[in-house]
């Protein structure tokens, strides 16, 4: 085991945790988006909600033998869209409302985002304080030989 081993777990958590808030900020921007993807027939669908799919890394022989000792970093796998249904709204005087009057709205809901986005802030702040005490005992490490 490398002495940097448990930055590189850290590193590779805070892109993970990155990329969750990325994916959460884009997902309350187009909260409201009621025009983001033209579908076969021509239609224009709502913005579907984008979750991150995260696993342990692994596939090389280190990263197995890592496995048999239990560290491991983590590494997002794919975007995957949220596929529960789109909200129906009630709006006759919206541009995109069907003949009753019903708008079809992106299925992001403000909270579940606010939730996820303080999850990913959480789990970055709690990685940076690992980093930042990995280096401590680094350095603390180094001074040994003075």
């Amino acid at each position: 085991m490398s002495i940097f081993h448990s930055m590189n777990i850290s590193g590779s958590d805070l892109t993970a945790q990155r990329l969750r808030m990325d994916i959460a900020s884009s997902n309350m921007a187009n909260a409201q988006t009621t025009r983001a993807v033209l579908n076969e027939e021509g239609d224009w669908e709502p913005y579907q909600r984008k979750m991150a799919v995260l696993q342990p890394q692994e596939s090389t022989f280190h990263s197995v033998f890592q496995e048999a000792v239990k560290v491991n970093g983590v590494k997002s796998v794919e975007i995957t869209n949220d596929e529960s249904p789109f909200k129906q709204l009630y709006n006759p005087d919206h541009p995109d409302a069907n003949a009753a009057g019903m708008v079809e709205m992106p299925n992001v809901d403000p909270l579940k985002e606010t939730v996820d986005m303080m999850s990913a802030t959480r789990s970055y702040e709690a990685n940076i304080t690992a980093l930042n005490a990995s280096k401590g005992i680094l350095m603390k490490a180094l001074e040994i030989g003075k």
